[in-house]
């Protein structure tokens, strides 16, 4: 097999080998999800292909030789870039044309991790008419085949930013004039069900388990719930982001 192919493996695309890495890194960066490259190995080649991830933002880490070759059976030169499955679009371009959807709506996830609710929660936004998601480059769930069959296809009609900093990109969208709403409980969190929903929005849901980070819910200009009738926990991020996400189509669309 030649350095230049691409592998797909378990739903996850590889292109391995120092020059086609080096191009990918060049022309198409947002396609990459992280570079690994074998533990201890140092020369010129390899370390342009480090100082392109640093400046390109994209993640990379060293893997011992046994982890490389379970990622890629062939001759991967002691490197591999594992892609995407889709085409990531630009956070400036998503909140500039976000406008346009029949539901004026972001909906960020702040490093929600599952696959399947990731791909859930696209189902829903696409159907209900939502402008798209925001996921974190760093902790978020691996958004390749098995997130777009989760999906039901939505994933690849659905415009998906990726943000290096979920911080960092609300304040782009504060900036473009975005009402931010966070999906949690507390002390004055608004009712889903009688909360006043203003457009463009951007609803943020939270980690499977931490929820929303403080450094994000302090940008939020409100906080919603979802109302139980009956004493229980929680429930898992894709119901919860279903129900609020169906009030906004009821107020927005």
């Amino acid at each position: 097999m030649q350095n230049n192919d691409r592998n797909k493996k378990d739903g996850k695309i590889y292109v391995v080998g120092n020059k086609p890495v080096k191009e990918l890194l060049l022309e198409s960066p947002q396609k990459v999800d992280f570079v690994a490259f074998r533990k201890g190995r140092r020369d010129a080649a390899m370390e342009e292909i480090i100082e392109l991830c640093r400046v390109q933002k994209v993640p990379h880490k060293s893997v011992t030789p046994q982890d490389l070759d379970y990622m890629y059976r062939g001759n991967h030169q002691g490197i591999a870039a594992r892609c995407a499955a889709l085409e990531y679009t630009p956070l400036t371009q998503l909140l500039e044309d976000a406008a346009e959807a029949p539901v004026p709506l972001i909906v960020a996830l702040d490093q929600v991790q599952d696959t399947g609710n990731v791909g859930v929660l696209a189902r829903t936004v696409y159907a209900l008419g939502g402008a798209g998601l925001i996921v974190c480059q760093h902790h978020g769930a691996y958004l390749g085949a098995g997130a777009v069959r989760s999906s039901a296809g939505a994933l690849t009609k659905l415009p998906v930013a990726k943000a290096g900093n979920l911080a960092t990109a609300m304040k782009d969208a504060i900036n473009y004039d975005y009402t931010l709403y966070a999906a949690r409980m507390s002390s004055d969190s608004q009712d889903i069900y009688k909360a006043k929903l203003q457009a463009p929005a951007v609803l943020i849901l939270g980690n499977e388990e931490k929820g929303i980070r403080p450094g994000v819910a302090k940008l939020c200009h409100e906080s919603l719930h979802i109302p139980f009738l009956r004493e229980f926990d929680s429930l898992n991020v894709a119901q919860a982001g279903a129900i609020i996400m169906a009030e906004f189509a009821k107020a927005l669309g």
